[in-house]
């Protein structure tokens, strides 16, 4: 008899410190055996489900639901998905399921809640016939994990690499475990410690330390100790204004819990002594742009943490495009969400000419919007198809991308790409589905951290890390903290870390 194992998903990055809400409404909701659809789509809910095909399970899909990283997830939010979880999941619970498995991002915060995830689990577990099934699933590398989801649930797996190219295989990892766990007729539990210490998005690429040589801890851990299933490395996400914002590792194990914790101390120690690798600072993006010849073989990049849309910022921040026009960079590219700009070039031709006001108005940090005489050159639907399946994009919404309608102009050397849908700048395709090269130009401003990386670096000659105004600033310390778990490095002098075990 096939085991049956019970599907959700529910992702969100919150960024609690930037303006507006995240509505029920924004999210892509689908229900039931739509769910099934997603198969091939590169998301991890394709993970999910290739690996439980290949595993013989009988899927019963709930609800899964999804949003790019933004603002605080109104409560109602919360609400909706768990109504439309139960709907759907107490049937099957009560005739009975052989495990659960969730796709979760493990960074969200509601206006009340500042762990939902934790909350949906301990839901879950209330419910009759979900106390004691196996929980598995996949989270987000950049999770804020906690004590109660670890407590909860009995095999949750991060992604390994940022940028996220690996959340599919992630996906299957996870699945495959709970493979294991129902064949072996196994029930791992979850061990979790937090480490002291925040790190900006732009310090946790796994390319270089400190996430490189905790990630090649966690795989000498997984191949040196049978009882270990997985180790789980999380940096966290820093715009989430939670007690747990921060630092944990994780293991699915089996066997001895002092074991457990004796891994998770040494890579505690790992973490501790590598703390000062990814705090990074920039130049301003004016001393920047000033220093570059006109002549410039690019493309060079001019990388924007503070704007990163992948972080929740608006992608509309204005400071890269005001220092490229000031200084009439030649041949340079840009990328700004402005809804209201698009509908402005409504009627314009290709060739015509119109002054608009394009950007600064989604965070309170930016001047606010430029006004520019904009030639008007093309304009399109907004979608397009990732050209690389394994992109961080298709973590968060699979391989089909909706920018919204979309316009392209040109002003003083410069070409801007202009959307009604915040998009984040991690696969070519944004660009070439637009009729755009992007190796073709010398400079292009990039609102990312680490995540683009993958797309860009193939065709970059050069990359500047600059400073801006932004909601995704690398100084941690200048945003208005309430629940943060204090102390912590860096905001914090520390002179002996305290870990936190379950």
């Amino acid at each position: 008899m096939k085991p049956r194992v019970l599907f959700a998903g529910l992702f969100h990055e919150t960024h609690t410190f930037v303006d507006g809400a995240t509505a029920w409404s924004d999210f892509e909701v689908t229900y039931g055996d739509a769910i099934l659809q997603k198969l091939g789509d590169a998301s991890p809910t394709d993970g999910f489900l290739t690996a439980a095909a290949e595993l013989g399970f009988e899927v019963i899909p709930t609800i899964d639901a999804r949003v790019s990283p933004g603002g605080i997830v109104e409560d109602e939010a919360f609400d909706a998905f768990w109504r439309g979880f139960v709907e759907r999941a107490a049937p099957a619970l009560a005739e009975g399921v052989d495990a659960i498995y969730l796709v979760l991002h493990g960074a969200m915060a509601t206006q009340s809640l500042t762990d939902p995830e934790g909350v949906l689990l301990e839901r879950i577990r209330a419910l009759p016939g979900g106390s004691t099934v196996p929980i598995f699933g996949v989270f987000d590398l950049h999770a804020n994990m906690t004590a109660k989801m670890c407590r909860l649930a009995n095999g949750l797996v991060a992604y390994r690499e940022n940028p996220h190219t690996d959340s599919r295989e992630s996906a299957m990892r996870a699945t495959q475990l709970l493979g294991r766990a129902l064949r072996e007729e196994a029930v791992p539990r979850m061990g979790w410690c937090r480490i002291p210490i925040i790190w900006a998005p732009p310090g946790t690429g796994t390319a270089t330390d400190p996430m490189l040589a905790l990630k090649l801890f966690a795989r000498k851990v997984e191949t040196e100790n049978p009882h270990i299933w997985a180790c789980n490395i999380a940096p966290g996400f820093a715009f989430a204004d939670t007690p747990d914002t921060g630092l944990s590792l994780s293991v699915i194990y089996t066997g001895d819990t002092a074991a457990a914790h004796a891994v998770l101390k040494r890579g505690a120690d790992l973490a501790w002594s590598l703390r000062e690798s990814g705090v990074i600072t920039y130049p301003p993006v004016e001393e920047v742009v000033a220093a570059l010849p006109r002549d410039v073989a690019g493309p060079v990049l001019l990388v924007e943490p503070a704007d990163n849309i992948g972080g929740g910022a608006p992608g509309d921040c204005t400071s890269v495009l005001r220092a490229l026009l000031k200084h009439e960079t030649p041949n340079s590219l840009v990328c700004i969400n402005d809804p209201a700009a698009v509908t402005a070039l409504a009627a314009l031709q290709p060739g015509d000419t119109r002054t608009i006001a394009i950007g600064g108005r989604g965070s309170r940090l930016d001047p606010g919007p430029v006004e520019i005489e904009a030639t008007f050159v093309s304009r399109s639907d907004g979608h397009f198809e990732l050209e690389d399946k394994n992109s961080h994009l298709a973590s968060m919404n699979g391989m089909h991308i909706a920018m919204g309608p979309s316009a392209v102009v040109r002003c003083k050397g410069t070409t801007i790409l202009i959307t009604s849908k915040k998009t984040p700048p991690f696969d070519l395709g944004q660009y070439r589905s637009q009729g755009i090269e992007p190796k073709a130009f010398a400079v292009i401003g990039v609102k990312a951290a680490v995540a683009h990386r993958r797309g860009y670096d193939p065709i970059t000659k050069v990359t500047h890390y600059v400073d801006t105004p932004g909601p995704c600033t690398n100084n941690l310390a200048s945003l208005p903290w309430k629940h943060l778990s204090r102390p912590i490095y860096p905001l914090d002098p520390i002179t002996t870390p305290h870990f936190t075990f379950l």
